[in-house]
């Protein structure tokens, strides 16, 4: 699938991407939605309705996946239940093996996540995917989002690569469609990234199920 002679550069997502994406949409759309019917004292379904269009407005920007923004924007501290539940979190099939294998090939590898710093701080204490990368770069220290050509070419400024020999593997497509404009030439997406859902047959990008299909 990838002739890894051509690669020096490794950028991995982490969330939908190494981490199984079933504990993100399960905190956004049931655990988040709960507290906040608990706090505003409404129902649950209402709840869901409210925060559903106040997550549609700010899709693909930075306060997106700012945990700030989200705890400004509905009166409880979302950093605490970060805190308390990313410890749910778990690695995607064959995770370790791959990055064994990006490790022993000596590539540059980067974990390079819209996450905000709680989430990847709190998630990494619970799965240590540290001791395997050269760099671990959130979209926030560049104040963009990875949709963004601005935040390709931060990234670049901060941490010069070759993009014509660099991989990104990343299961939001929009991200790859960016990465692509900014010159990106290897880009492939997850078919299964929660792994409660359907298996995806159609996608813009190169895809795979499992990471075996990378080093097998």
């Amino acid at each position: 699938m990838l002739d890894w002679t051509a690669v020096d550069t490794v950028l991995l997502d982490m969330d939908g991407t190494l981490l199984d994406l079933a504990y993100d949409n399960h905190f956004w759309l049931e655990h988040i939605p709960k507290v906040f019917a608990e706090t505003r004292g409404i129902g649950l379904d209402e709840a869901k309705g409210q925060l559903h269009a106040k997550m549609s407005a700010t899709q693909g920007t930075l306060e997106w996946y700012c945990i700030d923004h989200w705890t400004d924007t509905l009166g409880f501290d979302v950093h605490e239940h970060v805190r308390s539940t990313a410890h749910q979190s778990r690695a995607r099939p064959q995770v370790f093996e791959f990055l064994d294998f990006l490790k022993a090939q000596d590539k540059r590898i980067f974990l390079v996540t819209n996450a905000h710093q709680v989430v990847l701080d709190s998630k990494l204490a619970n799965i240590d995917l540290r001791p395997y990368f050269n760099h671990l770069v959130t979209s926030h220290q560049f104040q963009a989002p990875k949709e963004s050509q601005a935040f390709w070419h931060s990234f670049a400024s901060a941490y010069p690569f070759n993009p014509e020999r660099t991989v990104l593997i990343d299961d939001n497509e929009t991200v790859l469609s960016a990465a692509k404009q900014f010159g990106i030439e290897y880009l492939i997406t997850l078919k299964q990234p929660d792994s409660r859902y359907t298996i995806k047959t159609d996608t813009l990008h190169q895809a795979i199920h499992h990471f075996d299909e990378l080093f097998a």
